[in-house]
């Protein structure tokens, strides 16, 4: 097969096991100036998609052996092919067949009879989006940013930097999927508010991983950023800051995340009487008599730049 100029040509994978469906799309989209990759089944798919990175895949629901469905799962599974927007073709009208398209990962279906038109319309409006997406995410990427788009009727993760897979795998830990749908939980409910919502704060060993809706893409997809805050960095600031010892900044940097003594002691391995003594010490230090007051100062200070 010949090598494709990605700069010059959109790529468009077509799924089909039948040939005149091949021929008839493969001869219009060759017309309108895409370059056209072809598979007649789900494996020779996985392997043309992983290959060649397709901007678009045309996706037949229904084949021989692994159906459509499995092949947009893979797809959806693998990093690589993830961003991939899938177009189903299929015949099959009934609304479940269509939930089960959306569910398996589709941007997108068309009914056959296959009306040549209506998938250049598809899929042109699709690639412009898709060509976009990549360019963000190389920027992105480049920049070591981490973000992420979820979509949010289903919670389906679209895609993601590498930094935000490393972030998410950190504080996911063997249950990354509970992660992301606690992530759609929030985002749920952010978007029922008029004002910009609080960044989701997700507290972890050695840190907290801080999740903030960046905004939405024309498809509707949430854009989430994520950045990490370790405790060691915070609270070697508290003790350059307001000359605290080690233990009265861990005191106070949860005092911050609003725990309670219990909690501050549960968490620090020390009795509750001692977190008192650490409270009145700081207190002192910081000039206030209040936690509220101590945790306002303290915030001001490591909201500062560096």
């Amino acid at each position: 097969m010949p090598a494709i100029d990605r700069l010059n040509e959109d790529v468009v994978l077509i799924v089909d096991d039948v040939p005149e469906n091949l021929s008839l799309l493969h001869d219009a989209l060759d017309e309108a100036g895409y370059a056209v990759l072809v598979a007649t089944n789900g494996e020779s798919a996985l392997q043309r998609a992983r290959q060649s990175l397709p901007d678009v895949i045309l996706l037949d629901a229904v084949m021989p052996g692994m159906d459509g469905f499995q092949v947009a799962r893979h797809l959806k599974a693998d990093a690589a092919t993830e961003p991939i927007p899938i177009i189903f073709m299929t015949g099959l009208t009934d609304s479940e067949h269509v939930v089960a398209a959306f569910a398996a990962g589709s941007a997108d279906y068309v009914t056959k009879p296959i009306r040549p038109s209506e998938v250049l319309a598809r899929i042109a409006r699709h690639v412009q989006s898709a060509r976009q997406m990549r360019q963000a995410r190389s920027v992105l990427d480049a920049y070591g940013q981490a973000c992420m788009a979820i979509r949010p009727g289903d919670g389906a993760m679209l895609w993601q930097t590498p930094l935000s897979r490393t972030l998410l795998q950190k504080y996911g830990g063997q249950d990354e999927r509970r992660l992301v749908a606690r992530i759609h939980e929030w985002l749920q409910v952010a978007l029922t508010k008029p004002q910009p919502p609080a960044p989701l704060e997700i507290i972890g060993d050695e840190g907290r991983l801080v999740c903030a809706l960046h905004g939405r893409t024309d498809e509707g997809e949430c854009l989430v950023v994520l950045h990490e805050e370790s405790n060691t960095a915070m609270t070697r600031v508290l003790v350059e800051s307001f000359r605290l010892t080690l233990r009265e900044a861990e005191v106070l940097y949860w005092v911050i995340h609003g725990k309670t003594n219990r909690d501050i002691g549960d968490i620090l391995g020390i009795s509750h009487r001692t977190i008192n003594k650490h409270l009145e010490n700081l207190f002192e230090k910081l000039g206030v008599e209040t936690r509220t007051a101590a945790a306002a100062v303290a915030m001001r200070r490591l909201q500062q730049p560096a």
